[in-house]
């Protein structure tokens, strides 16, 4: 019983440690030469960091029509993201209305350099954040 015990006690901070790190609130909004990007896929994913092979999980958000959001994990929809460094993609979402209607030019897409291949970056500070803002440009 001890034996099992002093595991349990030894074992448990190293599982918690697994799971990456704390999970804080992270909004913010995006915007297009200065105009809301509404519906919108916002992806945040934690860049390892020194001997952090596993910094946590990542987090999404969907922008509403004034491009606001407000990040939940991917892995069990908590609200929040990982304390750290994240690479961030934004990427327009694919709907039957959205094909619709950039058929007919009234929905601008999301640049690509700011989906796959993107450098953008977002520092996840241990308070949180409402300011996660990215005011995005295209020609």
């Amino acid at each position: 019983m001890r034996r099992t015990l002093i595991f349990l006690v030894l074992a448990f901070p190293l599982a918690a440690g697994c799971s990456g790190g704390r999970v804080v609130p992270v909004s913010g909004r995006v915007t297009l030469n200065g105009q809301p990007l509404a519906n919108v896929h916002v992806s945040f994913q934690p860049i390892s960091a020194g001997n952090d092979h596993n910094p946590g999980g990542g987090s999404y958000a969907i922008t509403d029509s004034d491009g606001r959001f407000t990040l939940r994990m991917v892995e069990g929809d908590a609200p929040g993201a990982v304390v750290g460094k994240h690479r961030v993609e934004i990427t327009p979402r694919n709907t039957d209305d959205d094909a619709d209607r950039r058929g007919k030019g009234a929905v601008v897409g999301v640049p690509a350099r700011y989906n796959r291949n993107s450098d953008l970056t977002f520092t996840v500070e241990p308070g949180g954040t409402d300011k996660a803002d990215f005011p995005l440009t295209a020609p």
